[in-house]
């Protein structure tokens, strides 16, 4: 095999094959996911009776916005909740679940993170760490976290001993972060929401759910996760939407969280959409089939990384929870050369060459690879990591697999020996 445009290393070229052989049966388990998860965003938007003169702006106070309502039904109806709040409006992930959290927590509540510590940027919204002004820890609400079994799995006989009816919320973190443990799948979700539930009744049980939207045929809201957020730039935007979030889970949770979005009595009543309806629409409805794509890169990326001598996880067979693909590259040196070859297989910015920086809310160095339409746009392809063992990167998107296959021959081709930088 050759390729008609692109300089890929023979002993790449050999190994994608080798790679694809591997592997197909799992790309085909994941062409089945999303025409399932496609077919229902389908009957969602159907049912919203969505129409083009829903994507009409609104201005001022939004009052009325037939647009903005029936996105939230659509919503509401995929993830399995009773209600959603989409807005164009969350600046990013950590923004709306930020408001989730201070939408529904009070001083004197207790909150439980059962999956370790939170993502890098949500630490300062808890207040762990150096101080923040303004987070939760100021507001007088308790924060404690159940520390990840060994092998990256969530601690159930630790829940049992430290959960009780006192505790407001349990925090589930479903994606791995910067982190090598695995990512927790819609099984394992629904079992660690029923065992929080037996232990205490009235506990909100609330998922991050970035980077798993449509990973899987169940949606959370069928797991007994009471309330979830994401962002509209990961997975649930098709890499369409050009900014926003959503909330989604229990009625009264979704409207607390309004409240705390716009102000208590108005809450998802207020808020122009200011003509961004239409690509929220246009990326809910190509989100089942991007993500698919996203997956099928991950996997084949596994495999192909497998086989040139790299530990991956999770592996190419392994059943999945989130777009997020991480391969140990051992080296400081390595890490970079990946990324800058992730780089070269991107639409926007191919010539840029990354380097690290010190990236707001992070501890370390990062470097990013990602030549996206939408600045920041995780489900398009990007690359990332923090310069700091074990010198992982965390390779996730691409809003189609011809390209996500390419670009990581692109970046394996840069790691031989001898490599050119210019490939």
């Amino acid at each position: 095999m050759k390729n008609d445009f692109f300089d890929i290393d023979p002993e790449i070229l050999a190994a994608s094959e080798e790679a694809m052989k591997l592997c197909r049966p799992y790309l085909e388990r994941t062409d089945d996911i999303t025409e399932y998860n496609q077919h229902k965003m389908l009957r969602a938007f159907q049912r919203a009776r969505v129409s083009e003169s829903l994507f009409a702006a609104s201005t001022g106070y939004g009052y009325g916005d037939r647009g903005r309502e029936a996105l939230d039904q659509v919503f509401a109806e995929v993830l399995d909740t009773e209600d959603a709040l989409v807005r164009h409006n969350f600046a990013s992930g950590t923004h709306t679940l930020t408001v989730a959290l201070f939408g529904v927590l009070r001083p004197g509540d207790t909150m439980v993170s059962v999956t370790g510590v939170p993502y890098d940027t949500l630490q300062g919204v808890i207040g762990i760490g150096a101080p923040s002004s303004g987070s939760l820890k100021e507001f007088g609400i308790n924060y404690r976290q159940i520390e990840l079994l060994p092998d990256g799995r969530v601690d159930l006989e630790a829940m049992k001993a430290q959960i009780d009816p006192s505790v407001k919320m349990v925090y589930i973190q479903r994606s791995r972060g910067y982190s090598l443990r695995p990512t927790l799948t819609a099984t394992e979700l629904k079992e660690i929401a029923s065992l929080a539930h037996s232990l205490a009744p009235s506990c909100i049980v609330m998922l991050d759910n970035c980077y798993g939207e449509f990973v899987e045929k169940t949606a959370p809201g069928a797991l007994g996760i009471d309330l979830m957020a994401g962002s509209l730039i990961k997975n649930p935007g098709g890499g369409i939407a050009p900014t926003g979030g959503y909330i989604a889970g229990r009625k009264d949770l979704v409207e607390a969280c309004s409240y705390r979005l716009t102000t208590p009595g108005t809450g998802k009543e207020i808020g122009c959409t200011l003509g961004n309806n239409r690509e929220l629409f246009m990326g809910a409805f190509s989100a089942p089939h991007v993500t698919g794509e996203a997956v099928k890169t991950a996997i084949f990326t596994a495999a192909l990384y497998e086989l040139l001598g790299y530990e991956v996880t999770p592996r190419y067979d392994e059943i999945r929870g989130d777009i997020i693909q991480a391969v140990l590259l051992g080296s400081e040196e390595k890490l970079i050369s990946f990324c800058q070859g992730i780089q070269k297989a991107s639409p926007i910015d191919a010539f840029v060459t990354p380097e690290p920086w010190d990236m707001p809310g992070y501890d370390s160095k990062v470097i990013m690879a990602a030549g996206a339409f939408t600045l920041g746009s995780s489900i398009e392809l990007s690359a990332d990591a923090p310069l700091r063992e074990p010198y992982a990167v965390w390779m996730q998107g691409s809003l189609n697999f011809h390209t996500g296959r390419l670009a990581a021959m692109l970046a394996g081709s840069r790691l031989l020996p001898g490599a050119r930088s210019g490939v």
